[in-house]
């Protein structure tokens, strides 16, 4: 199917001249970023812009960043840099493991973290592995002025998040890591390129003697699109990366609370078997990467 007319495009170099351009042409207006999503939405009519603002231009927007106190990800860094990134590696390898395997090659050299956050598709990836490590995001409003928000209160149901109309995000800001810290994702898919089935991401934080003083897990693949698995964080607390049998019975009894659902890729039960299955190895990862091994 055609796309649906599209009256005006405008390629900005600046975030002001971006939000200029939304505001000026008002209702229908669409950001595209890599565009890996919004173009197929446009081309079957299930979005219909009157105006694209295509971000690719703006420099200020892109690149993996060291800052103090924080490592800044510009929302138009396409998953291919983060693959790459040596900035990304121990407490923020999740980022890595997961933007390593979105999609295709294509769609890794065009997709980008804003855009797949801003979609925020029922199983992408980059929303569950964002949640897993606690990120924090920077928008733009069509007046110039910035706010910050937590992924938590970002993400909304799928296809929705709190942002507002005309709102550009500029960029994603991991959170500060005190003493030792490790990350890790992965998903299965029915294919090496599809869509999660289950994916499953960890963030762990270490005491001095290795035992996981904080935790954040989370899953996507669900119909509700990607949650926090508590049980699991509070489960995981005061385990040690050798102690195998506490691992494992954090994620299975964390397990029977997901409310998983049945289609033609995987029944509920075997969803949560994936769960388990995944969990053990994203949280053992996390273990090593946190005692210093980059693997």
């Amino acid at each position: 199917m055609y796309p649906s007319p599209i009256e005006g495009y405008v390629a900005p170099a600046t975030v002001d001249e971006a939000v200029t351009a939304f505001a000026r042409w008002g209702e229908e207006t669409h950001y595209i970023a890599g565009g890996q999503s919004l173009m197929q939405a446009i081309k079957s009519r299930m979005v219909r812009p009157k105006c694209l603002v295509d971000l690719q231009k703006i420099d200020a927007i892109q690149g993996i960043h060291q800052e103090p106190g924080t490592i800044r990800i510009g929302a138009m860094t396409r998953y291919c840099d983060i693959a790459d990134s040596e900035l990304l590696e121990g407490p923020f390898a999740a980022l890595v493991d997961g933007a390593g395997h979105v999609g295709d090659r294509q769609v890794r050299h065009r997709g980008t973290i804003g855009g797949s956050l801003c979609w925020n598709y029922i199983s992408a990836c980059m929303p569950a592995v964002n949640l897993a490590i606690g990120s924090q995001l920077t928008l733009a409003s069509l007046s110039g002025q910035t706010r910050a928000v937590d992924i938590e209160d970002f993400l909304g149901a799928p296809l929705e998040t709190s942002r507002q109309e005309g709102e550009l995000l500029l960029s994603v800001e991991l959170p500060q890591t005190l003493g030792r810290a490790g990350s890790a994702y992965r998903k299965w898919s029915l294919m090496t390129d599809g869509l999660p089935v289950i994916g499953v991401g960890a963030f762990l934080q270490l005491d001095d003697v290795g035992s996981c003083s904080s935790a954040r897990i989370s899953v996507t693949g669900l119909e509700s699109g990607p949650i926090r698995v508590l049980t699991a964080e509070r489960a995981l607390i005061g385990v040690s990366h050798s102690n195998t049998k506490g691992i494992e019975e954090a994620l299975n009894d964390s397990s029977t609370s997901l409310d998983t659902h049945s289609d033609e890729d995987a029944d509920a039960e075997y969803r949560r078997v994936l769960f388990r299955h995944l969990g053990r190895d994203v949280v053992t990862r996390a273990f090593m990467r946190a005692l210093g091994n980059r693997e």
